[in-house]
């Protein structure tokens, strides 16, 4: 599982306090960034601020990671709500019947994560693993049709 992979922009960091730093050196965009990971801004807007590019922004966060200096936080907006995983259910249900919950499940597992902690930005993966599952033409269109209306809904 690699959270820095595909869209990073809503994804929320904050530092990490720690008692030993040792030997790390950071260089000047690490240290940058490691400043403006307050717990409550996305990387989006850390790159504005910064005026770095994401490539730049995702070599320097993935080191921070590297270091345990810093860490994603959980539960912000950078994450399916139960909202959304309930109408996802909903949706996939009426396309392949009642197995759609556990395939849901397995398919969340295959991309590396846990029901309650999917990151938005793995949606359109999410989708694409479930469309594969289903076998009428009209039920796959529909229910992709009705899912990518409900993430321009939420904004995801």
């Amino acid at each position: 599982m690699d959270i820095l992979s595909g869209d990073i922009s809503l994804l929320v960091f904050r530092r990490v306090a720690l008692s030993n730093m040792g030997d790390i050196s950071l260089d000047s965009r690490m240290l940058e960034v490691l400043m403006e990971l307050d717990g409550k801004k996305n990387l989006g807007s850390i790159s504005k601020k910064t005026g770095m590019t994401t490539g730049n922004l995702r070599e320097s966060v993935s080191k921070l990671l590297k270091f345990n200096l810093i860490e994603i936080v959980e539960g912000t907006g950078a994450f399916l709500d139960n909202d959304f995983m309930g109408y996802l259910n909903e949706q996939f249900a009426l396309a392949i019947g009642p197995v759609a919950e556990v395939i849901i499940e397995d398919a969340v597992s295959d991309l590396g994560y846990k029901m309650s902690q999917i990151p938005s930005h793995k949606i359109a993966e999410l989708i694409d693993l479930l469309s594969a599952e289903i076998q009428r033409d009209e039920k796959k269109e529909a229910f992709k049709l009705n899912m990518i209306r409900r993430i321009k809904e939420k904004g995801y």
